[in-house]
């Protein structure tokens, strides 16, 4: 009878806390995101757990709490003592308006604690209110950090999160500190999740996805999934983890252990497929924590862009988060974007404030530094096309017998010192470069929204023309400096293909690379088409001084071997005449002698 009682008593707050009427219990709303503008596939809002033990701290009002500095606006709520919303002052969507927002505005919030009660059931903090520390419900950071206290009673114990936000730093310190934590859960520990997604910013929802995913970082590895080959995806660590987090093309939500971890987990989920207008995905980081022993836990959370210098003082790894192409082109690529690419940006960017004439500066640096590669592979070529008559010979020759044609060929090579690969391999020595390049330059945040002639935006496609209707694997819009790459090609072509013998082929291939390359590079960063233009107008104009160079040379050698000619005839001629006079003195001699006779007698 006992037992019943109690177990039928109605709960008991504690004092102070006022009873809240049921109606009033509802997630008081933010200004929602526009329609396609969330990479997220909302996810499904936490339960109440349906333990008694926690029915209290499941009653309340919510309140707001917002913090500012200078790069960003949060807002908190006492309902789950969670990230409502996330706004960064510096850096605009791609209407150039509406600021980039890291969090879900529409969801329950982006953090949350989940564990185990007493009772075995699944408790998720953002189901539970929270009491605030502070009586102001607007907070600047001005020169000193800004602490925000969240409490909620549960049991005999109580649980306490803390941020932590500094002045001028994308950073936030959160602190978790669990007080007599075994009359409300059990010793399993508990999981730090982050589920709030990152919104889209730009204009090309397609690119953003390919560039989107959940990481986790441990053993000095990067592992990753992503959601453009399956609808769902997740991977699971045990042991250390460095760091968990989730990115879109541009930006990050990175959550960092100071304490040892158990594991880690992601998960991701998708609706409809990529390219489609009502594709989203959305992705969660968990990070499994052991039970706390006396300290508090403390995380450190970046949310901001993905700038090499902020990622890289972390000494954690954090920019292995950008995506630089397959594991075989990987490993050559990221040196070079790391070491070469985005220190030669940010120096060059510090006396050139317009990134357009960086990106100019820039292809005419790297084809001065690979100016002698060019140089000789040009040279190469040329050596080959003044052979192409005696090949022509030798295959004309030997037209019913390779093997003899090929041994022809090689023994040519060998006279004349030529090497059919001597134009391939130096232009291939630069491959790695251009496809650094490539993959450095669309993920780039210093040119988002960097605007140079006609382009808006440099990391986005400078449409010149909207076409009423799409071509397939091309868009339905003409990019400018994709455009004028294309044509530079041809030029750039028509000049190395100067003096060759007419080949349908190869003329075939001088219009039909351009346009194959035009279709392509439609769609990429105009930052990017603008690099390849000035690339081929720089190498045209080297092919054009080193064929000149080349002809001068040439003609000099024809001089000289013309003077040479003459000298050899003039002294052939010389000997002849010599030699022609000795046989005339040698008869005079012998005409004269016989007179003398004729005198003598």
């Amino acid at each position: 009878m006992m037992v019943w009682l109690m177990w039928l008593a109605p709960e008991q707050t504690r004092p102070g806390a006022p009873v809240p009427d049921p109606q009033e219990q509802v997630v008081q709303p933010l200004p929602e995101a526009e329609d396609g503008a969330r990479t997220s596939v909302s996810p499904t809002v936490p339960r109440a757990t349906g333990d008694t033990l926690f029915a209290a701290a499941e009653r309340g009002f919510e309140e707001l709490i917002t913090v500012e500095n200078d790069l960003y606006t949060a807002v908190l709520s006492t309902k789950g003592a969670t990230i409502r919303s996330f706004e960064l002052k510096d850096y605009k969507k791609f209407d150039g308006e509406t600021p980039v927002q890291l969090v879900d505005t529409s969801g329950v919030g982006a953090l949350a604690l989940a564990f185990t009660s007493q009772n075995s059931h699944a408790v998720d903090t953002r189901t539970l209110y929270f009491d605030v520390e502070t009586e102001e419900r607007h907070l600047v950071v001005d020169d000193q950090n800004v602490t925000v206290s969240f409490a909620t009673y549960v049991g005999d114990g109580r649980l306490l999160q803390t941020y932590t936000f500094q002045p001028n730093s994308y950073e936030i310190v959160l602190t978790v500190d669990q007080q007599n934590p075994e009359s409300y859960a059990t010793r399993d520990g508990y999981a730090l999740i982050w589920d709030g997604a990152l919104q889209y910013s730009e204009d090309n929802p397609k690119m953003e996805a390919q560039n989107s995913g959940a990481f986790v970082h441990a053993g000095g590895d990067t592992q990753s999934i992503t959601l453009l080959r399956k609808e769902d995806n997740d991977v699971s660590i045990n042991g250390k983890v460095d760091w968990v987090s989730i990115k879109n093309q541009y930006f990050a939500a990175v959550v960092i252990p100071t304490q040892e971890t158990r594991g880690a987990e992601l998960f991701g989920a998708r609706a409809g497929e990529p390219g489609d207008p009502d594709f989203q995905q959305h992705f969660e980081a968990v990070l499994e924590m052991r039970p706390q022993e006396t300290e508090a836990h403390t995380f450190r959370m970046y949310l901001g862009p993905m700038e090499y210098q902020r990622l890289a003082a972390y000494r954690l790894n954090l920019y292995d988060m950008v995506d630089y192409g397959w594991n075989w082109m990987e490993w050559m690529v990221r040196p070079l974007a790391k070491f070469v690419f985005i220190p030669l940006f940010g120096f060059l960017h510090s006396f050139i404030p317009s990134y357009g004439i960086v990106i100019i500066i820039l292809a005419l640096i790297i084809k001065l530094v690979t100016y002698p590669l060019t140089k000789k592979s040009f040279r190469s070529m040329a050596k080959m096309r003044d052979l192409q008559p005696q090949m022509e010979a030798i295959k004309e020759k030997h037209a019913d017998n390779p093997q003899k044609q090929q041994e022809a060929m090689m023994k040519m090579y060998k006279e004349t010192g030529a090497n059919p690969l001597g134009g391939c391999m130096p232009m291939l020595l630069q491959y790695p470069i251009i496809i650094a390049l490539w993959r450095f330059l669309p993920q780039s945040i210093e040119i988002r929204q960097q605007g140079f002639l006609w382009a808006s935006d440099l990391s986005a496609p400078d449409k010149i023309l909207q076409l009423p209707f799409e071509i397939p694997f091309y868009g339905d819009f003409v990019a400018g400096f994709t455009l004028l790459m294309g044509l530079s090609m041809i030029v750039q072509m028509r000049i190395q293909s100067a003096g060759t013998p007419s080949n349908p082929q190869m003329k075939m291939i001088t219009y039909m690379m351009p346009v194959m390359i035009f279709a392509i590079f439609n769609r990429f960063a105009a930052g990017l088409s603008l690099y390849y233009l000035c690339y081929n107008v720089i190498t045209a104009v080297q092919q054009k001084w080193i064929n000149h160079t080349l002809e001068k040379e040439k003609e000099a050698n024809e001089d000289s071997n013309g003077l040479a000619e003459h000298a050899g005839k003039i002294a052939r001629d010389t000997a002849a005449a010599k030699g022609k006079n000795r046989g005339n003195g040698k008869a005079r001699s012998t005409k004269s002698g016989k007179g003398q006779k004729k005198v003598n007698r």
